[in-house]
């Protein structure tokens, strides 16, 4: 007849979920009287209040020859006045083909474009932007766009 035999060597506490949940309890509480915990005054946060500037948001989808969104494609924006080879920001559209940039706020136009180098579909056809897309916004909202590729 075979015995069951516990193992030997020191065992380990077990806290029950509610046993935790009173200790996390007792420890935020003592933290916060104690001040190990600050809480953020009001002067801070009206200062955080004042640094976030109005941003507007350019958003868009590439789409490809198939009118499928595209994973990947470099997007560059510039605004409409600076240097036009120049991009001041750089973003890639992510696996549902979409893509978005924080700008300032305030009437300005941008204009979009692909950067296509290195990118290669599977039956190895070039392909090209149709046209370089022009965005205008007029102050802290958000312009909806899209970026068509063709062979």
């Amino acid at each position: 007849m075979t015995s069951l035999r516990f193992p030997s060597g020191p065992r380990r506490a077990v806290f029950s979920p509610l046993g935790f949940l009173v200790v996390v309890f007792l420890l935020l509480t003592f933290s916060s009287w104690t001040g190990l915990i600050a809480a953020p005054k009001s002067k801070d946060r009206d200062k955080d209040k004042d640094k976030a500037k109005p941003y507007a948001v350019i958003a868009g989808t590439v789409w490809g020859p198939d009118d499928r969104p595209l994973y990947g494609v470099t997007v560059k924006i510039r605004r409409a006045n600076d240097n036009a080879k120049k991009a001041k920001w750089e973003v890639y559209s992510d696996h549902m083909g979409e893509f978005a940039q924080r700008v300032p706020a305030g009437e300005s136009d941008y204009i979009l474009w692909t950067d296509l180098k290195g990118f290669k579909f599977a039956d190895g056809k070039p392909v090209h932007l149709v046209q370089q897309v022009t965005v205008h916004i007029y102050n802290d909202e958000r312009e909806d766009t899209g970026l068509h590729l063709a062979h």
